[in-house]
């Protein structure tokens, strides 16, 4: 009784999570920086974005006026990474119990 009861606060968190990520917007992988032209004097400054996908690196320049869009985006990927490694820590878990579960209700010969 009490593995299920567990199972069924796990289910129901897997659900919750599912849910969030379905809302969760347009997203992107990568880190926005200001960069100066002349650093040492910090002139010229512009916005860099940097992803990896694919295994394939890339840096792409951002208009001042497209950053607050970047950065939403940002975060709704580093909110997608964190929701993911909860669901597959509660799938772990739920595996655990059922596995635990079915060997305990076994009938022995």
């Amino acid at each position: 009784m009490k593995h299920i009861l567990a199972q069924q606060r796990i289910q129901k968190q897997i659900a919750s999570i599912q849910r969030a990520l379905a809302q969760l917007g347009p997203m992107r992988p990568g880190c926005l920086a200001l960069r100066y032209k002349k650093p040492q004097l910090k002139q010229g400054p512009y916005y860099q974005l940097s992803y990896t996908h694919r295994m394939q690196h890339k840096n792409e320049y951002v208009r001042p006026d497209l950053v607050p869009q970047i950065q939403q985006e940002l975060a709704a990927y580093r909110r997608y990474r964190q929701l993911n490694q909860q669901w597959v820590a509660l799938s772990l878990q739920l595996s655990r119990l059922k596995r635990h579960a079915a060997k305990h209700s076994r009938p022995t010969a």
